[in-house]
Parts: structure tokens; sequence; C-alpha cells
């Protein structure tokens, strides 16, 4: 599919606007259709004014590192944000504090943590993807989660405005932020507590072990697909278990698969298409619910149009 440009509508940036741009090779499930635009804006000011000066008939969303995200076939009308790397600088403060870009890949941001002596951002080592993601959903895994060592987040919303919002004011849940969806994530303040770098990194060197042992994570997949019901609706149950109990552990529709390894992760096998992918997974969630009485909610985020 091919968009209408959109180029004469939009106002002049420092950075870059691509017209039909692939998406398929910057989502780690590698499928989906383009982008009208993809703006890639050279910095903060750059994204503020845009922001601020784009008709607001047309559609803004961002896109970050792109792992928790199925973009359908048909690709994503308006225009796309994707951080650059001026959104990925990392800077460690006193009080056992850092500050993150929202492009900083989680990882990256762990690992700078324990090099200071900063415990409790270790969980970030297992969590794919980059801190904006993080921020919007509240990543977690291995009993930690970003509301745990979070102080406050600066964001940019559709109108170009700044604004910086505390933890409380994310209203965070599991996997579930209570922040507007107009807002772009642009950096994170996050407060540990001291430790020695050795014991930080022993742990993540753990997380990385563990995760690498449970998870397919060479594979072309998104991380978690669906969230883990209530253990009282569930009887206990995690979504993987629910999703292998019902049949699905490996078993195909078109080129998606869930992983023989972790039966929560979808596989794109190379050929996969955004469809196959959603319709495995809503057919799944059905049998779910018809077999068990038990609702599977979206971890991955589905974006844009069918084709």
């Amino acid at each position: 599919m091919s968009w209408p440009s959109l180029l004469d509508r939009l106002p002049s940036v420092r950075g870059r606007l691509i017209e039909n741009a692939s998406l398929a090779d910057i989502t780690w499930l590698r499928v989906g259709g383009p982008a009208q635009v993809l703006f890639l804006p050279a910095d903060a000011t750059d994204l503020a004014r845009f922001l601020a000066t784009i008709p607001h008939d047309i559609e803004v969303r961002v896109l970050g590192a792109g792992s928790n995200t199925l973009v359908r076939d048909g690709g994503l009308p308006g225009v796309t944000v994707k951080l650059t790397p001026a959104f990925g600088k990392i800077k460690v403060l006193a009080g056992h504090r850092i500050r993150a870009g929202a492009a900083a890949l989680d990882r990256v941001v762990a690992r700078a943590a324990a090099k200071a002596g900063i415990a409790g951002l270790e969980f970030y080592v297992g969590v794919p993807g980059a801190i904006g993601g993080a921020l919007r959903m509240n990543a977690g895994c291995y009993g930690a989660e970003t509301g745990d060592c979070l102080v406050e987040v600066v964001a940019l919303d559709r109108r170009g405005c700044r604004i910086i919002a505390s933890l409380e004011e994310l209203g965070y849940a599991y996997r579930h932020s209570a922040a507007p969806e107009d807002w772009i994530f642009i950096e994170a303040l996050f407060e540990g507590t001291k430790d020695d770098p050795a014991a930080v990194t022993a742990r993540m060197h753990d997380i990385t072990a563990r995760r690498e042992a449970s998870q397919p994570i060479r594979e072309k997949t998104s991380g978690s697909t669906f969230k883990n019901p209530a253990p009282e609706t569930s009887g206990g149950r995690s979504a993987w278990q629910l999703v292998d109990a019902a049949g699905w552990r490996g078993r195909p529709i078109g080129g998606a698969r869930f992983s023989e390894q972790h039966c929560n992760f979808l596989i794109n096998d190379g050929t996969a298409t955004a469809s196959d992918l959603e319709t495995l997974g809503e057919t799944v969630r059905a049998e779910v619910k018809d077999r068990f009485g038990v609702e599977l909610h979206w971890e991955v985020k589905r974006i844009g149009v069918p084709k």
C-alpha cells in the first residue's frame, strides 16, 4: 500500500520526514505496512515545534523500539514519530538517581545504573524495548516494574506543550498507565538505592540467564503477547498456561505461531503477515474464553489499518 503525500501540509523540521516509510524494518515482529510519513525529530525542541504547528486533523503517534507493537498490514496513516538518538541520553545524578531519554534502550539504562552502583533498575535488563514504551505500559519482569523506581516523567502533548508528571499522576497499574494517549514521553527520572556495582551486575546476569533459558529471544517476536489475568479469575493460571492448555503451543496460522519454548510469545517464522499474527492471537483469545471462561487481554499494542 502506498499513501498519498502529506508533505505540503506539514511544518518544516530540522529532522527528517520520510514518506511511505517501511515499518516492518524497525519492528521486532518484522511485519506491517508503511507509515504515511515517518518523522525523525532532531531533538525535543524540533518535536515540540512540529506538534505545535501540525494541523490537528492529521493523526500523530509515536513508535518506540517496536518491541511491543504489531503494525497492521495496511500501515499507519498520518505521522509516525520515531525518536532519534538525541532522545537516548543517560545521565547519573546525585541521590542514586538516573535520568534517561525515552529512546534509551531499557537494558542500557540497567547497565548504566549498575555501573554507578544504583540498585532497583536491574529488571530493565530483561525488558525488551526502550524507556518510552516502558513508561507507557509500566513495563516490568521478574517481580519488579517501572513504577517501583520512577520519580517523574517529561512528556510533550499534542500541542507541543512540555509536561512534567510525577509517578502518582501516571495512574500506574499492572501493564497500564493512565497517561493521556497523546503524550509523547521524552525522558524519565528514576531513583534506586546504593549498592555495590558487582552485586547489581550479578543480579542482572541472573535475570539475563533466566530470560535466555525460558524465552525465545532470538526469534522474530514481540515479548509477552497477553497480560497475565487476575489469579482469582483464571484459577491461578498465567497467560502462557492458558494458551498451552488450549492446545496452541507451536500450532500455526499462516507464518505465525506461539513459541514452543514459551507459549505467550508470538513468533513470525519469516513468512507471517500482521494479519496472521493478529488472527492467531484473536483465535486463541476466543478459544481460551470459550473453554476456560477467562478473558485474555493483549499486551502487544496493535496499531494501523488492515490491508
